[in-house]
């Protein structure tokens, strides 16, 4: 990173607002920076750290819609999927005539992941042109809807 940077030691660490010894014990391998020195240290050689994927690919962070936030201007867990405007039956608590929020997720994984599939397979992608249909999720009682009667 020094060489792409073409800088030496003592000036990478004045760029980064580090001692120099620092610079020369991460080089060295007896220190390990912490995630934000490591960002502020490749960051003056115009270097970003990402995330890749097992087959290589970037992936990028979720942008954070200001709009999609629960009633304590939360954000959603961002490993659920948000439902904006729920049917009916799609949040857990319409078993109990709860008024329905204006957006809610999933909880259960397997409902979660069997619901996309279904998704990518209605869509078409290229690669689920010829596959079967996946079948339908079975979700959980609390999921399916308020029971009859209510």
């Amino acid at each position: 990173m020094r060489r792409r940077a073409d800088v030496s030691q003592r000036q990478l660490a004045r760029f980064a607002q580090v001692h120099p010894t620092t610079v020369g014990r991460i080089e060295a391998g007896t220190l390990t920076p912490s995630l934000a020195m490591l960002l502020r240290i490749i960051g003056t050689a115009g270097l970003r750290l990402v995330v890749v994927d097992e087959s290589g690919r970037v992936l990028r962070p979720m942008r954070d819609r200001a709009d999609l936030r629960d009633g304590a201007e939360r954000r959603y867990p961002s490993h659920l999927d948000v439902i904006t405007d729920p049917e009916p039956g799609e949040w857990w608590a319409d078993r109990y005539g709860l008024a329905r929020p204006p957006e809610t997720f999933y909880r259960n994984r397997e409902v979660r992941d069997a619901l996309r599939r279904l998704s990518q397979w209605e869509v078409r992608v290229a690669k689920y042109r010829a596959a079967p249909r996946p079948p339908t999720p079975r979700r959980a009682v609390h999921e399916i809807g308020p029971p009859s009667g209510w």
